[in-house]
């Protein structure tokens, strides 16, 4: 059964090996990154921004409406991720630059949550080739050991511990010259969006964020 893009944006993706040489060729030592994903598919890389990509990171449900809108009136995403609770969009080179003034151009920066923008001279995180695994969960001690709890008991003081979504793909690379989305395209997909949310008008206004994004 075919699937169509939008359906990609709830399951996780896995890198083609054409992909991953495009990852890597934003790297200025592509057998490096190679050879990291060699003996570690699972881990997550930082690259650098400005040559083969720039990067576009939203806050995780306006993000998700811009790429709704970008399958929905055209022409589409090149890769997409999730991470820390945001959606990062790949983009031609000098998007990072452009995006923010064009926004504001259009009068319609402050309607738009929050943009980090990622460029020349910044680099960030990109998802593993493959999402690891989850751990299982520990063992639990059986009844009679020490350190054992009866069903139900929870250690005195110990928190609760809520694990933390690994970075994924929703839109993985696939060939090693992916179309990327330009600064306009982006503009109008983040107004489109920022209309159908009835965003406040005195919301944050997009920045541009010269730092590594975090892992």
């Amino acid at each position: 059964m075919s699937r169509s893009p939008q359906d990609s944006l709830h399951t996780a993706a896995y890198v083609t090996p054409a992909g991953a040489d495009w990852l890597a060729s934003a790297s200025a030592s592509p057998r490096g990154v190679h050879a990291v994903w060699a003996g570690a598919p699972t881990a997550a890389v930082t690259l650098p921004c400005g040559t083969a990509f720039d990067v576009i990171s939203m806050d995780a449900l306006f993000g998700r409406r811009v790429v709704s809108r970008l399958w929905t009136d055209g022409p589409g995403t090149g890769p997409v991720a999730a991470q820390g609770g945001r959606v990062m969009l790949f983009a031609t080179p000098g998007t990072a630059q452009r995006l923010p003034a064009l926004l504001d151009w259009e009068e319609w920066g402050a309607a738009a949550p929050p943009l980090l923008c990622y460029g020349r001279g910044d680099a960030v995180t990109v998802p593993p080739l493959f999402p690891p695994d989850a751990d299982p969960p520990a063992p639990l001690p059986a009844p009679g050991e020490r350190g054992a709890q009866q069903p139900g008991a929870q250690a005195s003081g110990a928190p609760e511990c809520t694990p933390v979504p690994s970075p994924r793909w929703l839109v993985a690379p696939d060939v090693r010259a992916p179309w990327l989305p330009g600064p306009e395209v982006l503009l109008w997909a983040c107004v489109r969006a920022a209309r159908t949310a009835g965003a406040d008008p005195e919301s944050t206004a997009v920045t541009s964020a010269p730092a590594v994004f975090p892992g």
